[in-house]
């Protein structure tokens, strides 16, 4: 679900502008009461790797190959002391929701009631949306979807062993239609992907060798035969013995 809300304005209250970046809020692991479900999201996905991230991950992948706006991608599910719309999805079972927003809000023009005092201007109108800006938000949207709507379904899951060894192998399940999946890694203190080795469609594995597994996080994407890009399923626990 991609929520845009506060999207149009580039000078904030202070009077800074920004008209290069839109801020994507995601959500991490989600609050549960059920201690089993709490379990449950915490092995499908640390912190970093929570559904939602892993869509702010390709919305900001999409935006570097587009060029016109660039994403922050701030991890929290939005705006202090504040909610969007996407909450309600979150609150529904809908796990990946994010909130895209501008980067400079001007807080006199949000949720005023249009009026004048002492000489400023309260009040959402018009005149203060920056229109070639708010274009470009609305054109990452649209490469967002043709992205993950051209490709394949992401893997539903992601395995990984290699325990008391120098290597690590990565097992997925399969994607119908995927002509080659992405296997993707990081060190684990860091927050992105930052090593990828593409494989055909025919491959359900992969030993990634001298790439320990202690301090690594993977996760698999699947691909279109045209390259498009699914979001990144991330790998959970290796099996205990």
């Amino acid at each position: 679900m991609l929520n845009n809300d506060i999207v149009g304005n580039t000078t904030g209250v202070g009077g800074a502008r920004d008209d290069r970046n839109v801020r994507v809020f995601s959500e991490g692991i989600q609050a549960a009461a059920d201690l089993d479900a709490v379990k449950a999201q915490r092995a499908n996905g640390g912190e970093q790797d929570s559904p939602s991230r892993a869509l702010a991950r390709a919305i900001r992948r999409v935006a570097e190959q587009e060029g016109g706006v660039q994403v922050i991608a701030v991890g929290r599910p939005d705006r202090y002391q504040r909610g969007g719309d996407h909450t309600a999805f979150l609150n529904e079972g809908i796990s990946a929701a994010v909130r895209f927003s501008e980067v400079t809000e001007n807080y006199d023009h949000q949720h005023q009631t249009l009026r004048t005092e002492n000489g400023k201007f309260y009040g959402d109108t018009i005149q203060f949306v920056d229109f070639p800006y708010l274009a470009r938000v609305t054109a990452l949207n649209m490469a967002v979807i043709r992205e993950l709507a051209t490709a394949p379904a992401a893997p539903d899951s992601v395995t990984i062993s290699g325990a008391l060894s120098a290597d690590t192998t990565v097992g997925w399940s399969p994607v119908a239609g995927a002509s080659g999946y992405r296997i993707r890694w990081r060190r684990a203190d860091k927050a992105d992907w930052t090593d990828s080795r593409d494989v055909t469609g025919h491959q359900s594995s992969l030993l990634l060798r001298d790439v320990n597994i202690d301090h690594h996080f993977f996760g698999v994407s699947a691909l279109s035969s045209g390259g498009q890009e699914s979001v990144v399923t991330f790998a959970g626990p290796a099996p205990r013995k």
